[in-house]
C-alpha cells in the first residue's frame, strides 16, 4: 500500500534515472508516490533527449499523460494533454517522446517491467482485459461533474474508467469561486497533480505542480479556488463516493509516568483545536466558504456556521459535553437526595454510533485486515464508513502544513 502523501511540491523531490525498461534515450523521473509491494508508481518524468521503445506489454497498467511538449505512439503525434493508457499484459505500438517533453506517468499494480514484441499481433495475457486508449484531452469538452453534493462549479474530462472495478483517471477543473466548506471522505484512494492553479483547503496550498496521494477515509476539504480556478489530473481506484463531516475533531491524552513537572507523574490532554489558533484564511477565503455553506442550506443540509479550525470554542469539548449529557439522561436517575448509599457508577459516554457501524463490514477479516486505509468495495445500500484519521502524512517544505486542520 502507498503511503498518505500531502501535501508536496515536486520540485522538493529529488530527481532519479527514469526507470523506462527497454527505452533508448536519457530522461530523469521524480517519484511522487510508490507502492514498494507492488511497484506501483506515480511519476513526473523529464526527457532529456528524443526518447522512444518499440512495441511490446507492459507489466502494469500504465499511463502517459503530456504537460508540456509531445508524445508519438503508433505514428500519431499528440502535444500538450495527449494521453495514452496501455493496459497490463495487453500488446502496446512504439511510442516516442520528444527532447524537452514533461510528462506524467503511472503504473498500477505491477512494476516497470516490460516484454519487447515483433508486432501488435502478439499474444495478450491470459488475464489481460480492457485496450489501448489514445486521447488528446485538449480536444475535449468540459462536462459538470455529476457526483451529488459539491456546489456547481466543478468539471471534468474522463480519461479512463475501468468497466469492471471502478478505477478512473479524469482532469477535473475548479473554477474560480468554487468552494466546499465541508470535510470529504471516499471508499477510495484519491491522487492528483495540480496542473493549473491555485486553491487553498485544510492541508495546505494547492498550486502548479503540487501533489498528493490520499489512501481511503482520509478527511479532506475546506477548499476554496482562487484566481483563474484550478486544474489537477486524478485518479482513484474505486468509483467516489462523497461522504461529508463538519464540526470535526480529535482529541488525545494519556497520563504521564515521567515527564510531568520535575520528571513525575500528570495527566494531560490535547486536541487538533489547540495544534490551530490562528486564522490562515483571508477574508475572500470565508466569503467563498459562507457561500458553500450557504448553497448547501438550499439544498436542504442542516448545518451549522462554519468555523475556522482552532477558533472558536473547542469541537471536542462541545463532543464530550453532549456524549456525557446524554448518557446521564439515559441513565435513568432523576433528581433526588444521596442521603441513602447506592453506586450510580459512571455512565458511558453515548456518541450516537456504535463503533462497530463506522468501520468497513470487512475491514477486520478481508485480506487487508486492520488496514484502514485500504480501498474497498463499496455500494449503495452498504454501512457507511467514517473517516480514519491520518495524523503525520508526507509533506515537503515548501507547501504541506500541520495545524490540526490537516488530521
Amino acid at each position: 500500500m502507498r503511503p498518505h502523501v500531502e501535501l508536496i511540491q515536486e520540485d522538493d523531490y529529488v530527481w532519479h534515472g527514469a526507470e523506462l525498461v527497454g527505452g533508448e534515450g536519457r530522461a530523469s523521473e521524480r517519484r511522487l508516490s510508490v507502492d514498494e509491494e507492488d511497484g506501483s508508481s506515480s511519476l513526473r518524468v523529464d526527457f532529456h533527449t528524443d526518447w522512444g521503445r518499440g512495441p511490446g506489454i507492459h507489466h502494469a497498467n500504465t499511463e502517459y499523460y503530456v504537460l508540456e511538449g509531445s508524445m508519438t505512439y503508433g505514428g500519431r503525434r499528440i502535444g500538450k494533454g495527449g494521453y495514452v493508457y496501455a493496459p497490463k499484459g495487453v500488446p502496446a505500438d512504439a511510442i516516442t517522446f520528444a527532447e524537452g517533453t514533461r510528462i506524467l506517468h503511472y503504473r498500477e499494480y505491477g512494476d516497470a517491467g516490460f516484454d519487447a514484441v515483433d508486432s501488435l499481433a502478439a499474444p495478450r495475457w491470459a488475464d489481460a482485459r480492457e485496450d489501448v486508449i489514445v486521447i488528446d484531452s485538449d480536444a475535449m469538452q468540459w462536462d459538470a461533474v455529476p457526483n451529488p453534493g459539491p456546489m456547481p462549479g466543478l468539471f471534468i474530462k474522463y480519461l479512463h474508467v475501468d468497466p469492471v472495478t471502478g478505477f478512473y483517471t479524469r482532469l477535473v477543473h475548479a473554477q474560480e469561486g468554487w468552494a466546499d466548506h465541508r470535510l470529504a471522505h471516499h471508499p477510495c484512494y484519491e491522487e492528483a497533480y495540480t496542473t493549473q492553479g491555485h486553491m487553498e483547503y485544510n492541508f495546505g496550498t494547492l498550486d502548479l505542480g503540487t501533489y498528493f496521494f490520499r489512501p481511503a477515509r482520509v478527511k479532506h476539504g475546506h477548499f476554496t479556488s482562487m484566481e483563474g480556478g484550478a486544474t489537477w489530473l486524478l485518479r482513484s481506484d474505486g468509483e467516489l463516493f462523497n461522504w461529508y463531516t463538519q464540526n470535526e475533531w480529535v482529541r488525545w491524552g494519556g497520563e504521564a509516568i515521567n515527564y510531568g513537572p520535575g520528571g513525575g507523574a500528570m495527566r494531560w490532554s490535547q486536541s487538533s483545536h489547540e495544534l490551530g489558533g490562528v486564522s490562515r484564511r483571508s477574508e475572500k477565503d470565508m466569503e467563498m466558504l459562507r457561500v458553500s455553506l450557504e448553497y448547501a442550506r438550499s439544498q436542504g443540509a442542516e448545518e451549522g456556521a462554519y468555523v475556522e479550525h482552532g477558533l472558536g470554542t473547542d469541537a471536542s469539548m462541545i463532543a464530550i459535553a453532549k456524549a456525557l449529557d446524554t448518557a446521564r439522561l439515559q441513565g435513568g436517575h432523576g433528581e433526588h437526595d444521596h442521603d441513602h448509599e447506592h453506586d450510580h457508577g459512571v455512565p458511558a459516554a453515548d456518541w450516537g454510533a456504535e463503533p462497530s457501524a463506522l468501520e468497513h463490514p470487512d475491514q477486520r477479516t478481508d485480506e487487508h485486515a486492520y488496514n484502514w486505509g485500504a480501498g474497498r468495495v463499496w455500494k449503495q445500500g452498504d454501512p457507511i464508513p467514517a473517516p480514519i484519521l491520518s495524523s503525520l502524512p508526507v509533506r515537503s517544505r515548501s507547501r504541506g502544513r500541520w495545524d490540526g486542520d490537516g488530521m
